[in-house]
């Protein structure tokens, strides 16, 4: 009888730990942090970190925005990844950058790897860094000079690109490429 009851406690135990390792495993996985997702086109996903930013080539400058109202704004120091590196390797035509808000702009690759206007993901402002910094992971635009104008920048507003809070990067591309 004993060895019945030894049976059937072990087998709960095993039974436990088989239903229990997938969610174990699932949660080791999950990257620890702050975090935004890069979508590439086949739908699959990576997680890109604030530890693994701080990880890799660093961009630190100053920068400010025209708006569309001709208004100069978020001037600040931003530290950040070039986009083009974390998309590297990927072949694509635009990147959409979504904010936890809806907010979504195309940018287009000649814009993404543009040297002089060189864009960043964010992680840092003046400092404070993600989760402290409210705006959360930040696409901006880190020219030599510093400022983005809608005139230089050929568009009705340059902020339009500065994109707060970014969740997702979401890679697309045509149909012509595989």
């Amino acid at each position: 009888m004993k060895s019945v009851r030894r049976g059937m406690v072990v087998g709960l135990v095993l039974l436990t730990l088989a239903a229990a390792t997938p969610l174990v495993v699932q949660w080791v996985a999950q990257p620890r942090g702050p975090s935004f997702s890069i979508v590439f086109p086949d739908g699959g996903e990576r997680r890109i970190t604030v530890a693994a930013l701080r990880n890799m080539p660093q961009i630190v400058r100053r920068g400010e925005v025209e708006n569309q109202f001709g208004n100069w704004r978020d001037a600040g120091t931003y530290s950040g990844v070039l986009l083009s590196s974390l998309l590297s390797g990927i072949s694509y035509d635009a990147v959409d950058a979504v904010a936890s808000d809806g907010y979504r702009v195309t940018i287009e690759r000649s814009r993404v790897e543009d040297p002089a206007y060189p864009m960043v993901v964010a992680y840092a402002f003046d400092g404070a860094s993600v989760p402290a910094w409210a705006d959360g992971f930040r696409i901006v635009v880190l020219p030599e000079d510093g400022q983005v104008s809608n005139e230089e920048y050929q568009v009705v507003s340059a902020g339009s690109y500065w994109v707060k809070n970014v969740v997702q990067v979401v890679v697309t591309t045509s149909e012509a490429h595989p």
